[in-house]
């Protein structure tokens, strides 16, 4: 009877914690499920906050456009250990840092709080150009991916 129970909970605990990743494995997408290939941006503007956090990092941005309100973007990252290996961290992108970002806007084109656009590098205030997507998602092959053959 006890290895009954055993089995039991052990058949329970797989179910939980199958049921558990698997949200985040669902929260994981393609690029092209998100972001458009066919329609590149190039923001230049001010950090505003960013978030550290799997499976991808969000860098926020408020973007001047002359004679028009500020926009705010939040650009998609790789994940938050993918940008620190190539150099990005919270002392590179503090609120308030100028950051030119290039990348591929979401297809659905809404700026609903925000605008939303998958980032393929950024260049910092010092010149210093980065790549912050992810490798093998389906992005377009436009020479930012280091890994790219």
């Amino acid at each position: 009877m006890t290895s009954l129970k055993t089995l039991a909970a052990a058949a329970a605990l797989t179910v939980a914690a199958t049921a558990a990743g698997g949200g985040a494995a669902l929260a994981h997408h393609a690029f092209a499920a998100e972001f458009d290939g066919t329609a590149p941006v190039l923001l230049k503007g001010k950090v505003t906050r960013v978030e550290w956090i799997n499976p991808h990092a969000w860098v926020h941005m408020s973007v001047q456009a002359t004679g028009k309100p500020d926009q705010l973007w939040m650009v998609e990252g790789g994940t938050p250990n993918t940008l620190l290996r190539a150099g990005i961290n919270k002392a590179s992108l503090r609120p308030g840092t100028v950051i030119i970002v290039r990348g591929y806007q979401s297809k659905d084109r809404l700026c609903t709080p925000e605008c939303r656009a998958n980032g393929r590098d950024v260049t910092l205030e010092n010149g210093e150009k980065i790549f912050m997507g992810s490798s093998g998602t389906g992005a377009p092959k436009d020479g930012s991916d280091p890994t790219d053959k």
